[in-house]
């Protein structure tokens, strides 16, 4: 059974917007908090890693 996590930027007090992780055996999975029982986004660690240095960069910056 995979253990999801949310960042402890996501606002705590029971915030719902939010983007959580687990560990795969295969990768990583990536869920919408608001809909836990929705499939998960199975990514490998790398693509995860280069997803997180473009949202860094600004690469998906919308102003």
């Amino acid at each position: 059974m995979a253990v999801w996590r949310k960042s402890s930027y996501s606002g705590g007090h029971g915030a719902e917007d939010c983007v959580e992780l687990a560990e795969l055996a295969r990768g990583v999975g990536v869920r919408d908090s608001k809909d836990p029982e929705g499939l998960p986004l199975i990514v490998s660690r790398e693509q995860l890693a280069a997803l997180v240095v473009q949202i860094k960069n600004g690469g998906f910056a919308t102003s």
